[in-house]
């Protein structure tokens, strides 16, 4: 006991060496009298939000059209608090200086009744990717498999929603959003990203979509695909040089397999056009291209094939 008193007898010098790393390393701290978003309240808001778009699927059931307008209407009033509160945050830590003549709590209530007005065109462009999913995995048995149990589904929807936040200029929550379905699902989809309809990850552990990709119509995706960046550009202090266009395009109803990379701004995959599996890719392909790997030339060995010195190759 006397040997623990005095371990314990260290705690206020190492506690002093702590608060002081603070000052020496002020960039990852936040010592304010304005608080940031809450990580679980934007989570709340995310779960709230997938009981209006999917509605009798999550944690609410025996919904029907008797009832589920109030049951709506409950979900909404309550996502106007919470997204004002956390939308007003995120707006005020934006903000450089303290402004006495802003009311951010006013022009959070108005980015959160936006978002809420769009909702109905967020569902209409959720069912065409479910749609998708449904035409595109011969596995799928039903819309109601893809809606439970497909990740590709939830990151594309968790994506939708920080995107509209996005292009409303809210900062920080639509990045904490998608950052959340990336930790759930393994696919990192940046809310920058513009995406058409009917799109659909296939099994999608380790997708990556860069900040500005271009994806079109009936574009799909299999696990593993990276749409990058290639080497960022420099200005002459050697800082990197926001606000380009870093990411590729894809044009309508292309199909990218397994683990294939396509990098760069300037890259621009036409329309119809496949790109193979493992395929590293700088360039652009025009409309109805395929692109793959030369087929590999494989060794197999047999049996005792060491012992006797029996290799097929392939």
């Amino acid at each position: 006991m006397a040997t623990d008193i005095r371990l314990k007898e260290a705690l206020p010098e190492i506690t002093e060496a702590i608060v002081a790393s603070y000052a020496e390393q002020p960039r990852t701290i936040h010592l304010s009298h304005k608080p940031l978003p809450s990580r679980e309240a934007v989570c709340e808001i995310v779960s709230d939000l997938f009981e209006i778009l999917y509605p009798g699927y999550w944690r609410r059931q025996n919904l029907h059209m008797g009832n589920v307008e109030y049951h709506v209407g409950d979900l909404v009033d309550g996502l106007h608090d919470k997204l004002t509160q956390q939308i007003a945050r995120a707006l005020r830590h934006d903000f450089a200086e303290d402004n006495p003549k802003i009311d951010f709590e006013a022009m959070a209530q108005q980015k959160a009744i936006e978002l809420l007005k769009r909702l109905p065109d967020v569902r209409a462009i959720l069912e065409s990717d479910v749609q998708a999913a449904f035409e595109g995995d011969p596995a799928a048995k039903s819309y109601h498999e893809i809606i439970f149990s497909y990740p590709g589904l939830e990151a594309i929807t968790v994506y939708r929603i920080a995107h509209e936040l996005l292009l409303l200029g809210v900062p920080l929550v639509p990045r904490m959003i998608t950052e959340f379905a990336h930790n759930k699902t393994g696919i990192d989809i940046h809310p920058g990203a513009r995406i058409g309809s009917g799109f659909f990850i296939d099994h999608g552990t380790g997708v990556v979509i860069g900040e500005t990709c271009d994806i079109g119509t009936n574009v799909k995706l299999y696990q593993g695909v990276t749409l990058g960046a290639l080497s960022f550009p420099r200005d002459a202090a050697g800082n990197i040089i926001r606000g380009m266009k870093r990411h590729p395009t894809l044009e309508d109803d292309v199909v990218v397999y397994a683990n294939a990379t396509i990098l760069g701004g300037d890259t621009v995959i036409g329309h119809h056009a496949m790109i193979g599996s493992s395929v590293w890719l700088t360039h652009s392909v025009p409309p109805f291209t395929a692109v793959s790997l030369e087929k590999p030339s494989l060794r197999i060995k047999a049996p005792g094939s060491l012992e006797q010195g029996l290799l097929y190759q392939i």
